[in-house]
């Protein structure tokens, strides 16, 4: 016989339903704008139903460099991944011992967390005009992303390791393993879904952060602030367009990373 369910349950499933209809209603706008036919226009009614206004997003813009802006955000998402991913399993292995100065060091780590993302923009970016570098997205923008994914990261790695029972490192050095081949065939697999979710924050908080792209990213915008300076130029639904498709993107990545979680839990469980 099934369980009868609480009132309590109902509550917090209506709540749950509200909460998604607030997070993801003005997305709904957006998408829905996006298929406006030729002459439409930013705003309700729909004047026709189309696909004009994605087809116009691969031709030459009098205003916006979709493509460039897009490719740079994508190579910064994957430079801050790449980073993100080795320097928080590194920081996860080396807090598994205590060691002098590992409290200030973790406040220090995670303290960028709580200042606001504009002044850590304006401070790198006053730093680099300082010392005689110039601002730009794969440099002084890939520093102030990284001072927003790697608290994150390094707090998901010491929750990992937290849990991690040191018997199955025991158990492969007493079967004669070294460090790195414990290391390699035992921790690394184990811990493999939590370094793909690692990237994945490090990614996606990458490719559309803007506040701390704002002031060095130099002359060559990313594709939060392409977006940002074409809301104040641009007046057809090709911005709602780009909207849908990089939200599309956004989606497409995130599942295929869950697709990637589970196949290698898949694996782990038959080996």
């Amino acid at each position: 016989m099934s369980e009868k369910r609480s009132l309590g349950f109902y509550v917090l499933a209506v709540f749950f339903i509200l909460f998604v209809l607030f997070l993801y209603g003005p997305l709904s706008a957006v998408f829905i704008l996006s298929f406006q036919g030729p002459s439409g226009g930013l705003t309700f009614p729909l004047n026709g139903v189309s696909l004009h206004w994605f087809f116009n997003l691969f031709e030459r813009q009098a205003v916006g460099d979709f493509g460039a802006s897009f490719g740079r955000s994508f190579a910064l998402g994957l430079m801050v991944m790449a980073v993100t991913v080795l320097v928080s399993l590194l920081a996860g292995l080396a807090f598994r011992r205590r060691f002098f100065g590992a409290t200030p060091l973790f406040y220090l780590t995670v303290a960028s967390l709580v200042v606001p993302s504009i002044i850590v923009s304006l401070g790198i970016g006053v730093l680099y005009q300082q010392i005689g570098i110039r601002p730009a997205w794969f440099s002084s923008a890939f520093g102030a992303h990284l001072t927003w994914t790697l608290p994150f990261g390094v707090l998901i790695m010491f929750a990992v390791f937290n849990r991690f029972s040191p018997t199955y490192e025991e158990a492969a050095r007493d079967l004669g393993a070294s460090s790195w081949q414990t290391f390699a065939h035992v921790v690394l697999p184990m811990i493999a879904p939590s370094l793909i979710g690692v990237g994945l924050f490090g990614f996606t908080l990458s490719y559309d952060e803007f506040a701390r792209s704002l002031m060095t990213s130099g002359s060559a915008n990313t594709l939060p602030l392409e977006i940002y300076g074409m809301t104040t130029n641009v007046t057809t639904p090709v911005l709602y367009a780009l909207g849908t498709v990089t939200t599309l993107f956004s989606f497409l990545v995130i599942l295929g990373t869950i697709g990637l979680i589970q196949l290698l839990q898949r694996r782990r469980v038959r080996s």
